[in-house]
């Protein structure tokens, strides 16, 4: 077996490749760096995967081994004799078709980003502004952070790897990549410059040129080791409630429903801070990089792509058809407002799990927008309501998800209801205070940007979690 062979089985298997358990058939090399020499080896790939006329770039950090350590056989790409030859291309061109033949190396090739052996050499990078290869390793200017500290890689992610060094600083790398500069280097540095304390300090970054473009390719931030995320916290809040519920039910049956309210571990005051947090980073955003305004016909292209959207995921799951018009209505009735939409930079895919509570606030991570949308969408303006409306749905996720399977659930569902309508009014009542714009007054616009969200939802869940599926079709009989 070749490497590329090799590789794209590796890459199909990946939680954070596009394809979803498909081959990547038509796969290509097409920058190829070494890092360190030696052994163990460090190699920097750029792979292209083509679907037709369309072509997603993916990063490879790349690891050579003559013996592989039992601490890194589950990161392993191919066996040995079936690593990429020597001597890449240190000019990053392509290195498509210049694959080491069986016994050219000896040695194995394993996913890097798991060796802290090799992965010491970024953190250092970084700190010292080095370049490798086509690698350009950047410290933002005055950060101040150790260099030399071993990684450990997160588990948690799907969509990237982030390294933690010590407690002290957080690489994220960027695994599916695209041309041009990622919103969360660019969101995240503008509100530092601005004195922004809802965005964790931006250290540094790893870049390289992909299509004649300067392409980011990893950013370090400082690691809030203390904080805890918003998911965590609203789940746990939601666990607590249910007990309390089924304890209630047991001991007295006629007072079986415990309000969201008097429960012990009640989220809605962590939601009315987090409301303010969020108008507060989106006042920033408006700061660094303005605001403009949407007339009606581009209000009118808005719901366009909405109903196309919806089209294209009730043909794929029928079940969301019964829905249909009530969405539609709620899309046309946005359609009808005649008053400019003030659009900005937002964040882009907002939910519990992008935010963190830490001992002063709450901070927002992960500017880099949904990663399957197209780059130049993702930095585009666009109305502030859509964070708000990703905020809420995650709310009624973070109540429906410990549902799913749960004996008692439709015993509960009122009670989760319930959580969810306290916790998205103490979100909103937040924002408006802190003086965003009011959901109240906006919530046409609102309403439509939630069944947007509900709609991706569905066709997410079908493709990759369908015992969650009735999570965003049981809320749609809700609106």
């Amino acid at each position: 077996m070749i490497f590329e062979e090799a590789l794209a089985e590796w890459l199909g298997g990946q939680r954070w490749f596009a394809g979803k358990g498909q081959w990547p058939h038509d796969l290509s090399i097409v920058a190829d760096d070494e890092l360190i020499s030696g052994d163990p080896e460090l190699r920097h790939l750029i792979v292209a995967v083509s679907h037709g006329s369309a072509v997603d770039y993916y990063q490879v950090f790349v690891g050579l081994r003559r013996r592989l350590p039992a601490r890194l056989r589950h990161a392993m790409i191919t066996p040995a004799d079936d690593g990429p030859a020597s001597g890449g291309s240190a000019s990053g061109g392509s290195a498509s078709g210049g694959s080491a033949s069986p016994g050219a190396t000896g040695r194995i090739a394993y996913d890097a980003l798991h060796d802290a052996d090799l992965t010491r050499s970024l953190l250092a990078g970084i700190g010292a502004g080095a370049s490798a290869g086509t690698l350009r390793m950047r410290r933002v200017e005055g950060a101040t952070f150790r260099t030399d500290l071993d990684s450990l890689v997160l588990t948690a992610e799907q969509s990237n790897t982030s390294l933690v060094y010590g407690e002290e600083s957080i690489l994220k790398v960027f695994r599916r990549i695209s041309p041009g500069p990622n919103p969360d280097l660019e969101v995240s540095t503008a509100l530092h410059r601005l004195g922004s304390t809802q965005v964790a300090e931006p250290l540094g970054w790893i870049e390289t040129t992909l299509e004649g473009v300067p392409t980011s390719l990893a950013v370090l931030s400082r690691y809030l080791r203390l904080a805890t995320d918003g998911w965590t916290l609203a789940a746990t809040s939601v666990r607590d409630l249910y007990a309390m519920t089924d304890d209630t039910s047991t001991e007295n049956p006629a007072a079986a429903t415990v309000s969201a309210a008097n429960a012990g571990g009640d989220f809605a005051g962590e939601s009315h801070r987090l409301g303010i947090a969020t108008a507060q980073v989106h006042a920033d955003l408006a700061a660094a990089f303005g605001t403009e305004e949407l007339g009606a016909g581009a209000v009118g292209e808005l719901t366009d792509r909405m109903y196309r959207k919806l089209d294209q995921t009730i043909a794929a799951v029928p079940e969301l058809a019964k829905y249909a018009d009530m969405i539609s209505d709620a899309y046309a009735e946005l359609a009808r407002l005649r008053r400019p939409l003030p659009v900005q930079r937002i964040h882009g895919d907002y939910h519990l799990g992008q935010v963190l509570r830490t001992g002063s606030g709450w901070v927002a991570l992960d500017f880099e927008g949904e990663p399957a949308t197209p780059l130049a969408q993702r930095r585009a303006p666009d109305s502030p309501m859509r964070d708000v409306a990703g905020m809420l749905r995650s709310f009624d996720y973070a109540a429906s998800h410990q549902l799913v399977g749960h004996p008692d659930a439709a015993a509960l569902s009122e009670v989760a209801r319930d959580w969810v309508r306290r916790n998205a009014a103490a979100f909103c009542a937040g924002y408006a205070e802190a003086g965003g714009r009011d959901p109240e007054d906006n919530s046409v616009l609102l309403r439509a940007l939630q069944l947007d969200k509900a709609v991706y939802e569905v066709l997410y869940e079908a493709r990759h979690r369908p015992s969650w599926l009735p999570i965003p079709l049981d809320s749609l009989a809700e609106f």
